[in-house]
């Protein structure tokens, strides 16, 4: 007979958690079904899907955060980053894919931002997974036609006199965008200087940090 455990314990003292077990959609069907069928004809292997797996979920914004320091502090990495994104970051080890990435460079005219309007394009090598916020429906709707109130929300009130550029992803193409310098860091390694870029500030909802709060 079974037992309601809302309120009691397991063996182990921890509360009892309702298991999360649920029918397989079509797709994870269709993906269970695709790699077992790339191992079996010797495609791959286990082994070569699961270090992947590890590799993806290792990324995070610290790999980006690389990038812009490296431009800050190199002028022929930075104009090559803003001329071709996609084979700058590769020379740093950092691969995209098939992908096309830009770079958007923001100044104290411009200030760019970047948006997925139709899902949550984004360039996750570089910035690891994207943020609940960037993929809700309010984000991807409201940026594209308030951008400085929706900056404005996440602390970052622009001058009038500065230009606010929105940027849409899509299926073939990501933006990275690399934040002003922050004021106080001449003389700065590259390594330190990626203490001061966030994953915010790459994505152009925020700044990178002032020296002073780090």
């Amino acid at each position: 007979m079974p037992h309601d455990h809302h309120d009691h314990l397991s063996p182990s003292g921890h509360p009892y958690r309702p298991d999360d077990d649920h029918p397989l959609t079509y797709w994870q069907q269709m993906e269970i079904a695709v790699r077992e069928l790339l191992i079996e004809k010797g495609v791959t292997s286990a082994a070569e899907i699961n270090a992947q797996i590890d590799a993806m979920d290792a990324r995070s914004p610290s790999n980006g955060a690389s990038v812009v320091a490296k431009a800050w502090t190199d002028p022929a990495f930075r104009d090559a980053l803003l001329a071709d994104a996609s084979a700058a970051t590769r020379d740093m080890g950092f691969d995209i894919g098939p992908m096309k990435l830009i770079a958007l460079e923001n100044t104290s005219d411009v200030h760019n931002v970047v948006v997925c309007t139709l899902c949550s394009c984004y360039p996750r090598n570089l910035l690891g997974l994207p943020p609940d916020w960037y993929k809700s429906r309010a984000y991807r709707s409201r940026t594209v036609k308030e951008p400085r109130k929706v900056l404005a929300e996440f602390g970052v009130d622009l001058p009038a006199t500065t230009q606010v550029r929105v940027h849409d992803s899509t299926a073939d193409m990501r933006y990275v965008v690399i934040p002003a310098r922050p004021s106080g860091t001449d003389g700065w390694d590259a390594g330190k200087l990626a203490t001061l870029v966030t994953r915010d500030s790459m994505i152009g909802t925020g700044l990178a940090k002032a020296p002073d709060i780090t």
